[in-house]
């Protein structure tokens, strides 16, 4: 249906031009014909003149009128009747001269292969033209004083204009259906070359994800190794750290026991960090591991970017008793990175009242996690980017650019999505879900607007 309303809109734009075309052909050839005047009929060819002065007039006031919005949507019906002008003049000259025997009779002809192949609307449009022009020539030789005189001229030069609306008939014919032919195979070309180009694009997309998916495979085995090589000292530290936490002056000092603690949960996460590196290698489809609440995480992460939310204040609304399956470490992993990206934002920019709102909002079997603070945003050329390997717009040496990277990979393994959304100068908000563990929910709203302390 598209294609024919396309096909008639491109025909009548077509049309339009070869009436146009037609329009200034005719009149040439029409005062032209003051030559054929002086050369068969001389004592007529004033007369004549003005004649065809005034069907050329009249065919220029088509023309004009194929400019205006009634002839552009009326071109067949204007086109035919100043087509009429010219055949109306030479069957009068036909009438005034010698009838059947006039020699004029060859401009009908003339006109009617014009018909046919400067303006080519259609068979049956060339076929009403040929009848017009029969019953004019039939007028202007039967209303002569003396009739049809010879019969034999007149059935002669009769079938003669005969022969030439068949022929134009069929050329139009023929010509119709060659162009639609034509746009039928320019429609398929452009279709391949729409189906090529979203290949390509495929294609492109394909190549994408293939050196993605090389580079996170090439993490994977990095960390792999790293994790062993990171894991050994790790170990002893920690070992060294829980002997310590024995020794009765450890006991005995709170705040020494508290430092302790804290260096436990760091080596432990950097246990964590180096582990989850490897989800560029390992991806599942959902995340494995036990339920959890979630709210505990949280309170791990909070507590564990204490130092870089300092002066900030933070607000949650939690689902609180909201249980979720899957890797509790990781989770930790991946909240600490946004809060903590959150907070070195709103540093950065020196944001008056910096806030961070973490929310946790159940919907059917997950759990949507928001984290959004009032910094300065990030970039709409950026915006696409924030989850690549390796993209950061950090100075050199403040980090990797792996971070959202590896947040990306622990929500997809934990069959969700991570997401973000920015306004410039005003906010952005990280968006993932969690798989729940748990059937019912009940929602409390906890509001601090505090400065955060190092808690044990």
């Amino acid at each position: 249906m598209a294609a024919r309303g396309s096909y008639a809109r491109e025909l009548s734009g077509f049309h339009l031009m070869q009436s146009r075309a037609c329009a200034v052909t005719v009149i040439v050839l029409v005062l032209l014909g003051v030559v054929l005047d002086f050369a068969v009929y001389p004592e007529q060819m004033a007369r004549f003149a003005m004649v065809r002065v005034v069907a050329s007039l009249g065919v220029l006031a088509g023309l004009g009128m194929l400019y205006t919005a009634f002839g552009r949507r009326h071109v067949h019906a204007v086109t035919f009747v100043w087509l009429t002008f010219p055949q109306w003049m030479i069957a009068w000259m036909i009438h005034v001269t010698q009838g059947e025997a006039s020699l004029f009779y060859a401009g009908l002809i003339l006109t009617i292969f014009a018909v046919g192949t400067l303006f080519p609307v259609g068979y049956l449009y060339t076929l009403g033209f040929g009848a017009l022009t029969l019953l004019a020539y039939w007028t202007a030789c039967a209303t002569r004083p003396d009739g049809v005189t010879d019969h034999a001229q007149m059935l002669f030069h009769t079938t003669i204009i005969l022969f030439a609306v068949a022929g134009s008939t069929v050329y139009t014919f023929y010509n119709e259906r060659g162009r639609r032919q034509m746009f039928a195979l320019k429609e398929e070309l452009a279709r391949k070359n729409d189906e090529l180009a979203r290949t390509n694009r495929d294609l492109a997309d394909i190549k994408g994800q293939l050196m993605q998916q090389e580079k996170m495979a090439a993490l994977g085995t990095l960390s792999a190794g790293l994790l062993h090589e990171v894991n050994n000292p790790v170990n002893f530290c920690l070992l060294a750290i829980d002997v310590a936490l024995e020794d009765p002056v450890a006991q005995d000092s709170p705040a020494l026991r508290e430092c302790l603690d804290d260096a436990r949960q760091g080596m432990q996460r950097v246990q964590y960090i180096v582990s989850d590196l490897k989800t560029f290698a390992y991806r599942k489809e959902n995340g494995e591991g036990a339920a959890f609440p979630f709210a505990r995480a949280l309170d791990t992460a909070v507590r564990f970017v204490g130092h870089e939310t300092k002066g900030i204040a933070l607000r949650r609304d939690i689902a609180g008793a909201a249980l979720v399956l899957g890797d509790e470490a990781a989770i930790v992993g991946v909240l600490i990175n946004l809060l903590g990206n959150a907070a070195l934002a709103l540093r950065g920019a020196g944001t008056p009242a910096p806030e961070i709102v973490i929310g946790a909002h159940e919907g059917g079997e997950r759990l949507r996690v928001t984290v959004r603070d009032n910094g300065p945003g990030i970039e709409a050329g950026h915006l696409d980017r924030v989850f690549e390997p390796f993209f950061t717009t950090r100075e050199v040496g403040q980090g990797l650019g792996l971070g959202l990277s590896v947040c990306y990979s622990v929500v997809q393994r934990h069959g969700g999505h991570l997401a973000v959304e920015s306004r410039q100068g005003e906010w952005t908000r990280f968006t993932f879900d969690l798989p729940r563990a748990d059937g019912g929910h009940r929602r409390h709203r906890i509001d601090t607007s505090h400065h955060q302390e190092k808690q044990a």
